[in-house]
């Protein structure tokens, strides 16, 4: 008995000793970052994603079999952690157990059967890295990247956890130790085996099993801290730091030491995006630690799915690989000319290739899928923010969509005097905003830049224009008072140009809505970004505004009976749903299109990847205005899903998804393929249903 405690407390105090040097290293590290000081804001809401992402697992049971083997091994963990403060009782007392509940037959059993179903799921996880593995499937491994060799050997650290346990147990049940009479089946089956064995042996034996047992579990440990599945401790905390609320929402305003930026007197010492590894904020460092290479973002990323070099996982894998590689520079507060630049060719020593910078589209699926919630997309935004406002570096193409931005308030450059064109022959007059806002006045219709000047989406805002004229929806457009709300520029890196595009409209948008409280300052827009810019990332600028897409106002004036859609005698066309990124990860709006392509009398057939899973169609995160000169156009990878439903008709909810599904559509129909397929938006497929018996004057 004396021996095995003083085994027991010699290998704990060896095991605690490389681990505590760890654990002090890891978070002097993630403290050296640049301040975020909105992580602590809303401790409701953060402890309720702790019990919803951590303890309840909800983004990993999103992929059914995998999420359902770990969700048993994150408990198997949690649970299991008695039965080692049982194993460290019986170094000191052989007939240890847990005061109060320690021979509860109700907590041998569920010992026992998490420990079950702890290795019934390490099957699981077998089958399924063999099936994925890189040297199988290549590029379509989500795998492909990751450090099998460390996962192979968490694998049988916890196989290891597991049999040892029932080896201990089994032993104190056949030398009369075991506090449990009944529940615990597995180590009384064990003890039954051993019994005959004789008490001196299975004595010997339980020694041996209680040490392997915390050997094991202290080697695990040092291993899960040197390793990268340091996420089994960092995880939580970075998911109780997340960005809230749940939707990807607004970009973070730029900040240099917390503090944001004043772009108009900036401080001599204040940092433009991230332009080294010790200029990411703490939150950033502890994504970087928190990545455990499941590759679940890389295999939704539509840069990667169609040929190109970026993977959101390969992204935060060698920006964590930096911050180690730079780690005593970054402690001692010092620079030195041997550190690689952080964009740059990787036959330079760049961490990050600028064509995997510029192939983000931002959509978001990364971030959505991510189960311990790094934030890729910010950090990728950062880096530009660096390369445009320090560097001038950025693709060429940009150049030109700044300079429209800049001197004529719109990516296409168009002159301002053409706004209200898409007007014209609509059979009436669209109420223009004349200086004043009347009272009876619903909402203040945001065209947008692209509804204004781009030939495809004025057919939906002529569409929307004439489905609030006949719902009788009081409300202006603002015509030449309207400007780009400075979303391409934000995503494409160049905040400044932003700032000043976004508070010249927010000066706009507020002295419209003068004398009106918040609530009452109601928009409505038929363009995604407008609608994340607006009512998400504004109020960064005191802008605040109640901003609604127009599929959620037409369903709302649908089920009030304000439109009444009617549908077809026979079966309605087939379509397929495209959901816009901005609309849906961005801002969770999934229902209200589906509701109304289900009223037109539509069948709705949807693509694989649909939802919060749903493909990019390439023309986020300023892609628009970039070529796309590497792999496969994205825009044809969502058409050729769309075209594989056999559907008549593509709708959407975004002028941006609408012009590259329909240049997706026109190659693909000059190849001969889908020549009777079309693409639309969902309130054309709407006003067709509604014209089809009513074209009268507006309802009162």
């Amino acid at each position: 008995m004396l021996v095995r405690l003083i085994l027991g407390l010699l290998m704990t105090v060896a095991g605690l000793a490389v681990a505590g040097k760890r654990v002090a290293f890891l978070y002097r590290l993630i403290k050296a970052g640049q301040p975020d000081t909105k992580r602590s804001d809303d401790l409701g809401a953060r402890v309720f994603a702790q019990a919803r992402e951590v303890f309840g697992q909800r983004k990993l049971l999103k992929w059914s079999v995998p999420g359902l083997a770990h969700f048993f091994t994150f408990w198997g963990f949690v649970i299991l952690a008695s039965v080692y403060l049982e194993a460290y009782g019986a170094l000191f007392d052989e007939k240890f157990a847990i005061p109060w509940i320690g021979h509860w037959a109700v907590l041998g059993f569920l010992q026992d059967f998490i420990a079950v179903a702890v290795a019934v799921s390490l099957g699981v996880f077998t089958v399924i890295r063999i099936r994925q593995a890189p040297e199988r499937k290549d590029r379509a491994s989500r795998f492909y990247g990751s450090h099998t060799g460390g996962a192979w050997l968490i694998l049988v650290m916890i196989f290891n956890v597991v049999w040892t346990m029932f080896f201990f147990r089994g032993a104190s049940s056949a030398s009369g130790n075991f506090p449990y009479d009944s529940g615990a089946y597995v180590s009384l089956g064990v003890g039954n085996l051993l019994e005959p064995l004789g008490h001196p042996t299975t004595e010997v034996l339980e020694t041996v099993g209680l040490l392997l047992h915390i050997a094991v579990m202290l080697v695990f440990l040092s291993i899960v801290l040197y390793s990268k599945h340091l996420h089994i401790f960092v995880a939580p905390i970075n998911v109780s730091a997340k960005r809230l609320p749940d939707a990807l929402g607004p970009l973070l305003p730029m900040e240099s030491a917390g503090k944001p930026i004043d772009f108009e007197d900036p401080g001599e010492d204040d940092t433009f995006g991230r332009g080294k590894i010790g200029d990411f904020t703490w939150k950033g460092m502890l994504d970087f630690t928190t990545c455990t290479e499941c590759g679940r973002c890389q295999s939704q990323c539509p840069a990667w799915n169609t040929g190109k070099p970026l993977s959101p996982k390969l992204v935060i894998m060698n920006l964590r690989d930096n911050l180690f590689e730079e780690a005593p520079y970054i402690l001692a507060g010092t620079e030195h000319e041997g550190a690689r630049p952080l964009v740059g060719p990787e036959d330079d020593g760049g961490v990050i290739d600028p064509d995997v910078l510029w192939s983000c589209t931002t959509c978001g699926a990364c971030v959505e899928q991510c189960p311990v919630d790094i934030e890729h997309v910010d950090h990728i935004v950062d880096m530009r923010r660096y390369q445009v406002m320090i560097e001038s570096a950025f693709p060429t193409e940009l150049g030109g969509l700044f300079k429209n931005l800049e001197t004529k308030g719109n990516p296409w450059g168009q002159n301002n005097s053409e706004r209200l064109a898409w007007t014209k022959d609509l059979g009436f007059d669209v109420p223009v905003f004349d200086g004043e806002l009347a009272e009876d006045v619903e909402y203040v219709y945001w065209v947008g830049c692209a509804g204004a000047f781009d030939d495809q989406a004025r057919k939906t805002v002529r569409a929307t224009a004439e489905l609030l004229h006949i719902a009788g929806v009081r409300y202006v457009v603002l015509g030449k008072e309207e400007s780009c709300t400075g979303d391409p520029a934000r995503r494409a890196g160049n905040e400044f140009l932003f700032q000043m595009m976004a508070q010249q409209t927010a000066e706009t948008l507020n002295a419209v809505f003068e004398g009106r409280e918040p609530r009452l300052r109601k928009i409505v827009t038929t363009c995604p970004h407008c609608l994340n810019t607006l009512s998400r990332e504004y109020p960064q600028l005191d802008g605040h505004y109640e901003v609604v897409h127009h599929t959620q106002l037409l369903n709302r004036l649908v089920r009030g009976g304000q439109l009444t859609p009617v549908k077809p005698v026979e079966d309605g066309p087939r379509v397929t749903y495209h959901d816009p990124c901005y609309l849906g990860r961005h801002n969770k709006v999934y229902t209200p299109p589906r509701e109304l392509v289900g009223a037109t009398g539509a069948e709705l057939a949807e693509m694989p990847r649909h939802a919060d899973r749903a493909l990019c169609c390439g023309a986020g995160g300023a892609r628009m205005w970039m070529e796309e000169q590497i792999g496969k156009r994205i825009n044809l990878e969502r058409v050729d899903e769309a075209i594989a439903t056999d559907a008549e008709t593509i709708v959407t909810g975004c002028p941006f998804c609408r012009v590259m599904l329909t240049d997706g559509l026109v190659q693909r129909q000059s190849e001969q393929k889908a020549e009777n397929v079309d693409v639309r938006d969902v309130a054309q497929l709407l006003l067709e249903r509604v014209k089809a018996t009513d074209t009268s004057a507006p309802k009162a």
